[in-house]
């Protein structure tokens, strides 16, 4: 059996680990947010605009 592949090398994994700071965790999460509310914004622009261009050629009623 692998040594990495046992509860002892597991920990021994996640103890090399080097988890975010709080700060540093919370930059990420508002850049995730931001990003997500941006996409969000675009695609609900962008169908606005399809729909628009859709009725006025006349292809939906």
């Amino acid at each position: 059996m692998l040594k990495w592949f046992s509860f002892s090398g597991i920990y021994t994994e996640i103890k090399r680990v080097r988890w975010p700071k709080g700060s540093e965790m919370g930059r990420n999460v508002s850049v995730v947010l931001a990003f997500t509310v941006g996409f969000g914004l675009f695609f609900v622009f962008t169908e606005f605009v399809i729909s628009f261009l859709l009725k006025w050629i006349g292809i939906i009623a």
